[in-house]
């Protein structure tokens, strides 16, 4: 690891197969806590490339515990988070908006690193109960039309590494890798990307993928669509930057989007949105976002369609039946 770091702080790169070969020894214990600090905070000074963020994606894949779900086409909303912002579970959210239009889904989450509450988190404080069980895993999407992965479950070999990112408290590589190493291999996907840098790394990587696939960057720094710019939406056809007004949406100011400064503060506000009781922004937010997502799996249907399926199953409660169904579940034997 000397000889790699010393290679790092000289603005060498890795290749693809040497990025995976050194996080696969990382993963499995092979360097001391102070030379994977050091490694992590590499990437806090200089940027990752095409061939190291391939290489680290590779490595997490081969490592990971595979849900073998494909029959049910599920799709995850997955934000690499650290973009700074403290908003509410927006993706989270957005997840049981699609769930409860009718459309599978995976969702890929962890515990918060560097900011107050994850999706992880949240669905904790609920009562949600994590899982590896294949059978709970689709019994929930027969019944809820959603499950929920949570990282460490299906990347055991992560576990030398969260306590030292948890003692760093700030973003590391890891949380570009997040989207990426869904370990049910979605074939759809809607990731929110903290800068636009990253967004072109993702969007090179995914056009060489199979998947149908949504990237999104709002121009003020946030992982998804905020409301409170313009964003960048990338997809296998087209790269274009919209406005909150060709959603239909207002725009909004980012201090109505704070989560809280508690799990408990974020968990009140997640809740009260799917009980119909947000604030227009909160709603707006959360309905845009779903409404990428069943445009990613609808693209024929139109941004329009996409938009107003996402509004009736937050109005009607849908989401909310889709998120109790799934806690509610989580409790039960398989």
């Amino acid at each position: 690891m000397k000889k790699v770091l010393n290679e790092l702080f000289e603005y060498k790169s890795l290749s693809r197969e040497r990025a995976r070969e050194i996080l696969t020894k990382l993963a499995q214990g092979e360097y001391n806590n102070s030379q994977i600090a050091a490694f992590l905070t590499v990437y806090l000074m200089r940027s990752i490339t095409v061939d190291e963020l391939a290489g680290f994606r590779d490595a997490m894949l081969d490592l990971c515990l595979p849900v073998d779900i494909a029959e049910y086409d599920a799709i995850d909303l997955c934000g690499t988070g650290g973009d700074g912002k403290d908003t509410f579970n927006i993706s989270t959210l957005a997840s049981f908006i699609v769930a409860g239009a009718g459309e599978n889904v995976a969702k890929h989450g962890n515990n918060s690193v560097s900011s107050v509450c994850g999706s992880s988190n949240v669905l904790a404080y609920f009562g949600y109960e994590f899982t590896n069980d294949i059978n709970k895993i689709k019994r929930s999407l027969d019944e809820a039309g959603i499950c929920f992965l949570h990282a460490p479950m299906f990347h055991p070999a992560m576990k030398n590494v969260a306590p030292i990112r948890k003692e760093l408290g700030v973003k590391t590589f890891f949380n570009m890798l997040g989207p990426m190493v869904n370990p049910s291999f979605p074939k759809k996907q809607i990731v929110g990307v903290f800068n636009p840098e990253i967004a072109r790394l993702y969007g090179y990587l995914y056009q060489k993928s199979d998947k149908d696939f949504v990237i999104l960057h709002s121009l003020d720094g946030y992982d998804e669509i905020s409301l409170t710019s313009e964003f960048k939406m990338i997809t296998k056809n087209e790269d274009r930057i919209l406005k909150p007004q060709d959603l239909g949406f207002n725009k909004y100011r980012q201090e109505q989007l704070t989560g809280g400064d508690s799990v408990e503060e974020a968990a009140g506000t997640f809740i009260g949105i799917l009980e119909g009781n947000g604030t227009d922004a909160q709603k707006d937010v959360v309905i845009a976002n779903a409404a990428m997502a069943l445009y990613c799996y609808h693209p024929n249907k139109g941004m329009e369609a996409a938009v107003a399926r996402a509004k009736e199953s937050l109005e009607s409660g849908s989401a909310l039946k889709s998120f109790k169904k799934l806690i509610e579940l989580s409790s039960q034997p398989a």
